[in-house]
């Protein structure tokens, strides 16, 4: 029996979006990673099945391609968004507001968390910055941004091996739960940033990922809200004042709609 899907990306960072709002979809850890390998599925940087929310019309419940679930994509947001046409989307890290503009998404995450105990750390320890370094990356901003990020400011993102780097820090013991990891330059244009996803890797964008950089940017006076967030796949949007939530605006992409037999994976 075949099984419509939805293949939509935000800037690169894409998505397979599985619609089980009208029939139950189950999905296990296998299932995602075979739905998200590039060479014996689908392919996509996440794995989305939609279902109807308790505190929201849709929930929308997040796999990486690892099979490991997630709390929060941000450009997975503004995706079903998008798709659906729904103002508020339930996840495992809030419930999220979004609006559809004329050629863009905006969605609104939660506000900010930033104590030890909240990205989760370890063990008690100042977040901005960590007391941690890997090499010549050291000293980052842990926020969670509805999952938890850090984020290293550096002289020039290109010259930071974070295909190396990366996975030793979203796997390191000083984080229970693992890791995103940002490195961010401050340009004239705005934050330059790149982002390993915790059981995805490094990612063409990551909506979360620029939340987490702009709010770490603007904590210490590296930038102003709004800020422009620049990623390699594409640019958007961050809004944020201290003690509120985050306003984020981007593109999402609708690319195909399919059909595929589960069973048959």
């Amino acid at each position: 029996m075949s099984t419509t899907f939805h293949k939509m990306h935000g800037y690169g960072n894409d998505f397979v979006i599985l619609d089980a709002r009208e029939g139950a979809i189950a999905v296990d850890e296998a299932l995602a990673t075979k739905l998200c390998d590039r060479h014996r599925g689908i392919g996509c940087d996440q794995l989305i099945r939609l279902s109807k929310g308790s505190e929201a019309p849709v929930r929308m419940d997040i796999w990486n391609p690892d099979g490991s679930a997630a709390e929060a994509c941000g450009n997975a947001t503004r995706c079903v968004v998008a798709l659906t046409g729904a103002g508020r989307i339930e996840t495992d890290g809030g419930v999220l507001d979004g609006v559809v503009n004329d050629l863009s998404v905006t969605v609104t995450l939660p506000e900010p968390k930033f104590q030890w105990d909240e990205i989760p750390t370890a063990d008690p320890m100042d977040t901005a910055p960590l007391p941690l370094a890997w090499d010549a990356l050291e000293n980052p901003d842990a926020v969670n941004v509805g999952n938890p990020h850090i984020v290293f400011f550096v002289d020039d993102v290109d010259a930071v091996p974070l295909d190396e780097l990366g996975p030793r820090i979203e796997n390191d013991p000083a984080f229970p739960e693992r890791i995103n990891v940002n490195i961010a330059q401050s340009t004239e244009k705005g934050l330059l940033i790149r982002t390993w996803e915790r059981g995805a890797g490094l990612t063409q964008a990551c909506g979360t990922g620029a939340c987490a950089s702009a709010v770490a940017a603007i904590r210490r006076k590296k930038a102003v809200s709004p800020v422009i967030v620049m990623m390699p796949g594409g640019t958007v949007h961050i809004d944020w004042s201290l003690g509120g939530k985050i306003g984020m605006t981007g593109a999402a992409t609708h690319v195909f709609t399919g059909r595929i037999d589960l069973e048959a994976l």
